[in-house]
């Protein structure tokens, strides 16, 4: 079997017709078109079902692609090994992360251990900053892509915790539902001046003592015994170890929000951008510290 051709087989098996696919991979029509008749001819069996609204896989069709998939993933895999290992990888790499989130930049510093000829450029912000628009290469975000042109990777999912320090529960007492929140001062994180909070099913609209968007001042405050607040676990962490907060209705979590790792959609991205983003997988996978540090053990809650 031609590889080509099983290569424009899966993009069409992946984008749902020939012309999303000709389009993905940079080439005619006509010439994806004859290349999977050509293929179909050769294993003489139909592998798509053609109509005016798309293309779908056949019985065979989907055999053929759940096999020629994992294959092309090793051969892919394998080539970008090859790359990593025969090319000394050198350039600049353009990315963009929330200024909160401490526990990557280890992450990055063990990248450019390994790859020491990539010079990194980094951003570190909470605005929403544009891949093209602001020169970018990997914008992390916290959320999915919403954008056809930009491709996501998903790194992992964590919740936020509500916390408060013990000076301020020996003072106004320990919240035991959502309600009681309403005798609490309350620091939000917002850009704006207002905010909720959705606990499980219930949303709690704080009057807020303080609105900011720098989760670092709101983490000092909420040690001090200022406030309640709302805090990435990863930033909370320390304190609760130290027993400086507290977590509070624990039975209450936030929603659930998913870290990502947004870059251009084009078929084939740049073997920096795909040597980072293979790594960023890779350290998540095999880094039980790192993710230790975006959950809580049951004995550093408080209900």
């Amino acid at each position: 079997m031609n590889l080509n051709a099983i290569r424009m087989f899966a993009a069409t098996a992946q984008s749902g017709s020939l012309t999303a696919a000709a389009e993905r991979l940079s080439i005619p029509l006509a010439t994806i078109s004859r290349r999977i008749r050509d293929l179909e001819r050769e294993l003489n069996v139909q592998l798509l079902q053609r109509s005016v609204h798309g293309t779908c896989l056949t019985d065979a069709g989907r055999r053929l692609y759940q096999h020629a998939s994992r294959g092309l993933e090793i051969l892919a895999n394998g080539e970008r090994a090859l790359q990593s290992e025969q090319l000394q990888l050198g350039g600049v790499l353009r990315l963009s992360l929330p200024s909160s989130l401490k526990p990557w930049w280890e992450l990055l510093s063990k990248f450019q251990q390994r790859y020491p000829g990539i010079v990194l450029q980094v951003r570190a912000t909470d605005e929403r900053l544009n891949l093209i628009e602001d020169g970018l290469d990997i914008v992390m975000r916290i959320g999915r892509a919403t954008h056809p042109s930009v491709a996501a990777q998903r790194l992992l999912t964590y919740h936020h915790v509500l916390v408060a320090s013990p000076v301020l529960l020996d003072r106004l007492g320990v919240p035991t539902k959502v309600t009681d929140l309403h005798k609490f001062p309350c620091g939000v994180w917002s850009r704006g001046t207002t905010a909720s909070w959705r606990l499980r099913k219930e949303i709690f609209k704080p009057e807020p003592t303080i609105v900011s968007n720098d989760y670092a001042y709101l983490s000092a405050r909420a040690v001090a015994g200022d406030i309640v607040t709302e805090l990435p676990p990863f930033l909370a962490m320390e304190y609760v170890k130290k027993h400086q907060l507290v977590i509070l209705l624990e039975d209450h979590p936030f929603p659930e929000l998913e870290i990502s790792l947004h870059y251009s959609s084009r078929p084939h991205p740049s073997p920096i951008v795909q040597t980072y983003l293979d790594f960023a997988r890779q350290h998540i996978e095999s880094s039980a510290r790192l993710s230790a540090q975006f959950t809580f053990p049951p004995s550093t809650t408080h209900s």
